[in-house]
């Protein structure tokens, strides 16, 4: 036992409260504040960003840390104790390489240029934007280059939120699924079967929607006594600790499935979080093991249950009763279907699961490009058309459907993009190890049993909070490293079925 310990825990604890409470300003960016606010907000932003960073960097920091180490070495590696000072380690490793001023221009300028992004994205104006991402670009350069990296600047940013991945390992990734899904999509093409969709299409009142995904929510395990739902121009999920987990989505009155899905999709995310150890709250073992693991449980519970034969025979009483016009026609394997369409699509949230990862393909590309100054981004948005062109055989028809559509590079989030696709590969393999552990899983979802599930997920994912790195926190959830065969074989399997190839 350290007797520095509880100091140490202290203090991080300061830290985590500190930057619980810039998460809650951002949420309120997104959410409630008024845009007149934008430049008072992000003066805020920076001075709590520069505060954390100077407290994370500083002297008492190293100390701390140095003290713990002495006091802890030759006890078992895995212990808490020893994950705890070691997570701690790798962040002030990592943070005491970017000046504080930098720390906080970033904060400052992702405030500002949030807002901007929500303003250009309504008017369809990329122009109006484009200077606000070329400084992100600098910002984002120079944030690399103060982290260091060996082969590719895109090392040194995906490394934050996928550590030890790297631009290799992406193209790498992609490498072996491009083709799979490339294939799959034009066999699903050239079917010749039609999916009918016209039933998640219609008069769809808002209100109800919103009571809906509600009751979706409480029934998958999400609780709303620590946690609620609001509205955002790009649904996200957020915590300020384990008992304050927010979630956002968005309706649209002509179609049902935006907010279905965006809710249990930020759902698996706020489960994640909610599900983290009591006794590492407050400290750096708090949260998910990264991007991409939390990823797996947003995607797991969207697609592997959320558009499922069962979940769609356990949803379709509550559509009836929800939207009795609608669905007064409508049987389950209509429904079923329509939500799993498969049809090449201009918005990555709306993508089905066949096409989706090449919506990530393409934007991992193009910000490769960006940082390393082979595309300008005064020429993004052609470059986008092309990419959507050739992958995905459609060309936007305006820049809120193609370079605009998402939050991330206004959010300063470069080098986050591949992590949805980890994490599509990850929610197969989970699902695949779920499946042998509860055989009866199908049957348990129709008949609206969660906790299972639930469960499973909060023994070998949520219950190890960031004490692992993916590496580490995979083969003890499934067996074996990331494999993306299990992922591939669950898209062939479904999707054959559904169009009879």
């Amino acid at each position: 036992m350290s007797a520095t310990l509880p100091q140490f825990k202290a203090h991080f604890a300061r830290i985590d409260r500190l930057t619980q409470i810039n998460s809650l300003i951002d949420w309120d960016q997104q959410t409630y504040m008024p845009s007149g606010a934008a430049v008072a907000r992000a003066e805020q932003s920076a001075t709590l960003s520069e505060l954390i960073h100077e407290l994370y960097t500083g002297e008492k920091t190293a100390q701390l840390l140095t003290q713990c180490e002495s006091e802890l070495a030759g006890q078992d590696p895995d212990s808490d104790d020893v994950r705890l000072v070691a997570v701690a380690r790798r962040n002030y490793d990592r943070k005491t390489k970017l000046p504080t001023e930098l720390v906080a221009e970033i904060a400052r300028h992702t405030a500002l240029s949030q807002e901007l992004w929500v303003r250009a994205r309504a008017r369809n104006d990329f122009d109006a934007f484009a200077p606000a991402l070329e400084k992100m670009m600098d910002l984002a350069r120079q944030q690399a280059e103060h982290l260091g990296y060996k082969s590719h600047i895109y090392d040194a940013l995906i490394d934050q939120y996928e550590p030890g991945t790297t631009q290799a390992d992406v193209a790498a990734m992609f490498a072996v699924i491009k083709p799979q899904l490339i294939a799959l999509t034009r066999a699903i093409a050239d079917s010749g079967r039609q999916v009918d969709d016209r039933v998640i299409y219609g008069e769809f009142a808002t209100d109800r929607q919103r009571a809906l995904t509600l009751d979706i929510l409480k029934a998958i395990g999400y609780d709303l006594q620590r946690g609620r739902q609001d509205e955002a121009a790009h649904p996200f999920c957020t915590n300020f600790s384990r008992d304050d987990v927010r979630i956002t989505t968005r309706f649209a009155p002509d179609y049902l499935g935006q907010s279905i899905y965006a809710s249990m999709h930020e759902a698996g995310h706020a489960m994640y979080e909610q599900g983290s150890p009591v006794a590492y709250e407050a400290t750096p073992l708090s949260g998910g093991a990264s991007l991409g693991v939390h990823e797996s449980q947003s995607r797991l519970w969207e697609n592997l249950v959320g558009r499922s034969r069962a979940f769609s025979r356990y949803l379709f009483p509550h559509l009836q009763q929800a939207f009795p016009a609608a669905f007064v026609n409508a049987d389950v394997e209509s429904y079923y279907r329509a939500v799993n369409k498969v049809q090449p699509s201009l918005i990555r949230v709306e993508a089905d699961e066949v096409t989706y990862n090449l919506h990530i393909l393409l934007r991992f590309e193009l910000e490769c490009d960006l940082l390393t100054g082979s595309l300008a981004v005064e020429d993004l948005p052609d470059a986008w058309d092309a990419k959507m062109q050739e992958y995905l055989g459609i060309t936007p028809h305006t820049d809120g459907e193609g370079c605009l559509q998402d939050i991330h590079w206004a959010g300063g989030l470069i080098g986050y993009f591949p992590t949805y696709s980890i994490g599509n590969l990850l929610s197969g393999q989970l699902w695949h190890a779920i499946t042998q552990a509860l055989p009866d899983l199908d049957a348990q979802i129709e008949h609206g049993e969660f906790t299972p599930l639930l469960a499973w997920l909060r023994e070998h994912v949520h219950g190890y909070g960031n004490k692992f790195l993916p590496r580490e926190l995979v083969p003890k959830a499934t067996g074996e490293p990331l494999n993306s065969r299990y992922y591939l074989d669950y898209l062939h399997a479904k999707y054959k079925d559904i169009y009879g190839i």
